[in-house]
């Protein structure tokens, strides 16, 4: 069941990206967690102001093409969480499974056709 349309799926990207830049100090990251979450959340800016949608600036990514995106990044949270707790215990691995689920629920609620 496809809940969430184009616009509703920018406003919760544009809150991804606050909250992936707050995340570091509000949870206490490691150095390393820490760094790639405020990587993955500039890339994450630069992704919704790419995509076409009401809420996208330079609209040159197909909304479709954003949800594949979306989809591979979910899959490799998953994975990065494993390797950020092996290397920062399970702070970092926690947050990577938690934050990996979300964006693979989200995406699993997202009607990218519309």
């Amino acid at each position: 069941m496809k809940v969430i349309n184009a616009k509703i799926h920018g406003i919760i990207d544009y809150l991804v990206v606050v909250f992936l830049l707050a995340a570091p100090s509000l949870f206490g990251l490691p150095p390393t967690t820490a760094l790639f979450t405020y990587v993955l959340g500039g890339i994450h800016l630069a992704l919704t102001l790419l995509t076409d949608t009401d809420l996208g600036l330079i609209k040159v990514i197909p909304f479709p093409i954003h949800g594949w995106i979306e989809l591979i990044v979910g899959i490799a949270l998953v994975g990065a969480a494993f390797y950020l707790g092996g290397l920062e215990g399970d702070l970092a691995r926690n947050f990577y499974l938690g934050f990996g689920g979300a964006v693979l629920l989200v995406w699993a609620l997202t009607d990218y056709q519309s």
